[in-house]
């Protein structure tokens, strides 16, 4: 079954490349000159589920940028390849797109240990790289590296603040905590960070566990988890990883809480496990919330017959909004000196789907407020409910 489901998801990645080179080529504006933009990310894999829906809410943001003409009159070509999360695919995916496509900007939506190849490619072509959907990388804060950029809603260290202040307002000082990480690089060091840090927030870290993404059985890291007489655990990793550990604690009979991040998959999950003691953190606000942006997302995905939900869609159309803004600055023709400028002066409205704005400044790639909200399923109301508003962290 999980060969067949694997097998589905890698023919629809191969649909959606074609889709969108069918949709540029045969478009008023194919024979002119366009805007190039490469992705490269987890479409499938262990970790498709954090990145694919968020892709496809890009490229509905792009496809709707190019039905009403464009940007500057000109469309957007979005390469997509992917790379299932694996470092060596990242690599020949970025330099295709550089050589052979000759993008303007590249995009990563994938697993932090894709980072290191792009980065390098980027950094040789002088091209702008944007994480979106893909964990924030510590150089896009103050002082920002030149070409980097991020518009993902999780970042390292401000996360870790976020959460670790939660589970001490919720259940005060010497709460005993457990940590739960993915063996991939940002998921440990972001642990690594939270452990540190928790002592100082008066918080007593127990044990901390770290598991393959690839991992079948999650029922050993648990144990040692409810072992350790964790009254929460905190987990910061893919998707697949956080709820996993979650279910494997509950079957052990655990009843702590826990509190994970808010991926893309996580606001459907909340809803199928009904449980009061799972908390979501982030700075996306859930579709739950019925703002009219999400109204307009759920629309573009049910028009566009998308197989994902239009809920999971939030950072993909944030990343397009960016996009869009980036490219009506740099204008047209488009060099990589003009974008980078563009792309260092911005400020782009989120209409809802974030507290504020994405700001970019010359030193600054990530945001000037990074806010949270955390949410969690009321059993006796039977919907999701919000356990905390907006908490602004400043990021310098």
């Amino acid at each position: 079954m999980k060969q067949g489901i694997r097998e589905n998801l890698r023919r629809h990645a191969s649909a959606l490349a074609a889709v969108i080179t069918v949709a540029v080529m045969t478009s008023p504006a194919a024979s002119q000159e366009i805007y190039k933009i490469g992705v490269s990310t987890a479409l499938t894999g262990p970790a498709a589920s954090n990145y694919a829906a968020a892709i496809e809410g890009l490229n509905l943001y792009i496809t709707k940028l190019n039905k009403a003409g464009g940007i500057n009159g000109r469309s957007i070509d979005l390469i997509i390849q992917d790379d299932q999360g694996e470092p060596s695919k990242t690599a020949a995916n970025t330099k295709k797109l550089l050589t052979q496509d000759g993008v303007s900007l590249l995009i990563n939506a994938s697993l932090s240990s894709t980072f290191a190849p792009m980065i390098a490619e980027a950094r040789r072509a002088g091209v702008p790289l944007m994480f979106a959907s893909s964990v924030c990388p510590k150089e896009v804060y103050p002082p920002a590296e030149k070409n980097l950029f991020c518009t993902t809603s999780y970042a390292a260290h401000y996360d870790s603040d976020a959460s670790l202040d939660f589970i001490k307002e919720l259940s005060g000082a010497n709460t005993k905590v457990g940590l739960a990480a993915a063996a991939i690089p940002v998921s440990r060091e972001e642990i690594a960070y939270a452990q540190s840090v928790a002592a100082k927030k008066g918080l007593n870290v127990v044990d901390e566990e770290v598991s393959s993404p690839l991992t079948a059985d999650y029922a050993p890291y648990a144990t040692k988890l409810q072992q350790a007489s964790s009254d929460w655990v905190y987990s910061w990793a893919p998707w697949v990883t956080q709820i996993r550990t979650f279910e494997a604690l509950r079957r052990l009979g655990w009843s702590g809480s826990y509190i994970a991040w808010a991926h893309p998959p996580a606001e459907a999950e909340l809803t199928r496990l009904k449980d009061g003691k799972l908390y979501l953190i982030g700075t996306n606000a859930l579709f739950a919330d019925g703002l009219p942006i999400h109204s307009e997302i759920i629309a573009a995905a049910k028009e566009a017959n998308s197989r994902y939900p239009g809920s999971e869609m939030a950072e993909g159309w944030i990343a397009g909004m960016v996009v869009e803004a980036s490219l009506r600055s740099a204008g047209w023709p488009i060099t990589t000196e003009k974008l980078l400028n563009a792309m260092s002066n911005l400020k782009v409205d989120t209409k809802g789907l974030r507290a504020g704005a994405i700001e970019w400044t010359k030193d600054n790639h990530f945001r000037t407020v990074q806010s949270y909200r955390v949410y969690r399923w009321n059993p006796d109301k039977g919907a999701i409910e919000m356990a905390k508003d907006w908490t602004g962290y400043p990021v310098n």
